[in-house]
Formats: structure tokens, sequence, C-alpha cells
């Protein structure tokens, strides 16, 4: 049984896709089932993992990456959709693309460590998330004000939140190879990744 974490990691790929499909087919509750699903195995995954003793190095790489793939495949299907505005869209992918960047850099240039992932980071990821399944779920209850209101005024704290991290990412990355230094928070890595650099934040 020690595959079953990454098996439920692996199983968020599909359900991006699974879940793209439901936006552009207007099928917004199955899109909403399909992204708690999603949520659920992110939440499973790990557990398992430390409870069989069997966090692996291909987990710690596979479980960020399946979180950006739903993630930025959530927020370029609204997008395509015109459920949120296509700079917002830009904005979410362009930070990510700014983080892998990052990432390649460090790597090639040999900057390896035990770095955590900035606040501002997490933070931003957290409303991303948080904004994603507000608008699906004023799609699907559209006779909630409440999630009208949330689906119309979360995407602007997504972009503010999204883009300030963006900052403080360059403005880390800057800071950490104008100094020479390799333990400073860097887009990246998680605390328990080791050595070498995994896109997430």
């Amino acid at each position: 049984m020690s595959w079953l974490p990454n098996l439920l990691t692996l199983a968020r790929f599909p359900l991006a896709f699974w879940i793209a499909v439901s936006i552009h087919g207007g099928a917004f509750r199955e899109a909403l089932l399909l992204v708690a699903a999603a949520g659920l195995t992110d939440g499973l995954d790990g557990w398992l993992a430390r409870r069989m003793n069997t966090v692996s190095r291909l987990g710690t790489l596979l479980d960020p990456l399946a979180d950006k793939a739903l993630l930025v495949t959530v927020y370029v299907s609204l997008g395509a959709s015109g459920l949120v505005g296509m700079w917002l869209v830009w904005l979410v992918v362009g930070r990510d693309v700014l983080i892998l960047l990052f990432a390649a850099v460090a790597m090639a240039f040999g900057k390896t460590g035990r770095l955590v992932p900035s606040v501002w980071g997490k933070l931003s990821t957290a409303v991303q998330v948080v904004t994603g399944v507000a608008v699906i779920a004023a799609r699907a209850a559209p006779s909630s004000a409440t999630l009208v209101w949330m689906g119309s005024v979360l995407p602007v704290v997504t972009a503010v939140t999204t883009g300030w991290s963006g900052l403080h990412y360059a403005w880390l990355g800057a800071r950490m190879f104008g100094k020479g230094a390799s333990g400073s928070a860097l887009p990246g890595q998680d605390a328990a990744g080791g050595g070498g650099y995994v896109a997430r934040g």
C-alpha cells in the first residue's frame, strides 16, 4: 500500500482535466464536487504518507506539481469561460512562472538547501484557492447573494495578494543571488524537501 499516497496525488491530474471540462460545459455543481474531491486527495496523500511512513522524494515532487496543475487549470478554465478576467489568469500563471524561473536559476547556480516558502506565497495560494472555489460556487448557486458577492470581490483580493507575493519573491531572489546566500526563504522548496527545489508557494 506504499503506492497509495502517490496514486492519490496523481489522481489530481485527471481531476483537473475533468474540472476544466465541467466548467466549460457549464456543469458548475459537478465542477464544485470535483474540486472538493481534489482537495480531499490533497489532504489524504500527505496524511497517509506520514501515517504509513512512506514519504518519498517522488511524492514531494509530485504533490506541488499536482497542486499547481490543478490551480492553473481551474483559473485558465474560468478565464476562458469569461468567469474571471484573463488579466487575473495571466497574473496567477505569471507568478507561478516566476517561481519556476527562480527555482531553475537556483538549481543552475547550485543554490540548494532547506528553504521555506514565503508567507506571502502561502497566503496568495490560499486566497487563489478560495477565490476559485467561490467563483465556481457562485455559478453553482446563483441564488445565493453571498456567494455571488464573494465571486465578484475575491478576484480583486487575489490580484492584490498574487501581485504582492510575486514582487516579494522577486525581491527575495535578487537578495539571495546578490549576497550569495543559500538559507533565505526563496520560492521553491518546502522545509522538508531537502536539497534542490520544488516549485510551490
